[in-house]
């Protein structure tokens, strides 16, 4: 996953975090992706220094997390969850299950699993809906 900063038309700045380049352009080419300050979606990315991860890092990250930030994480793990507890796992199979239910060749149903990011292009070229699961470190047992 990759942290953007972006900034709408009025200079509102904010992040969001993304699979990809081209999944932030899908996205914001589908209209998902918007200021959460006042709703415009004409949004482009700031200018921001790459992040380097070390373990030091995500230690001060995690000190720096405040409490509305923590349970805002834990309801996002919660509704992941949710999701893969209520959906079939068709694993690398994704992509090609996803257009058989898309054009009924397939029981409607929620599915979960991976695909590449060429499969997922592919998907939003063919108007099929599907979005990202986040992935936790905590999710890889």
């Amino acid at each position: 996953m990759i942290r953007f900063s972006l900034v709408c038309e009025h200079d509102h700045e904010f992040e969001a975090w993304f699979r990809s380049s081209d999944d932030f352009e899908t996205q914001k080419k589908r209209g998902f992706v918007d200021c959460p300050a006042c709703g415009s979606s004409k949004v482009e990315k700031a200018l921001m220094a790459p992040a380097v991860s070390t373990s030091k890092k995500k230690e001060k990250m995690a000190l720096a997390m405040g409490e509305a930030q923590r349970r805002a994480l834990e309801e996002i793990k919660a509704l992941a969850t949710k999701v893969r507890e209520n959906a079939d796992y068709v694993g690398d199979k994704f992509a090609e299950e996803a257009r058989k239910i898309h054009f009924g060749e397939a029981d409607a149903r929620g599915i979960y699993g991976e695909a590449t990011l060429e499969e997922a292009k592919g998907l939003a070229e063919d108007g099929i809906d599907f979005m990202p699961i986040p992935v936790f470190p905590d999710d890889r047992n």
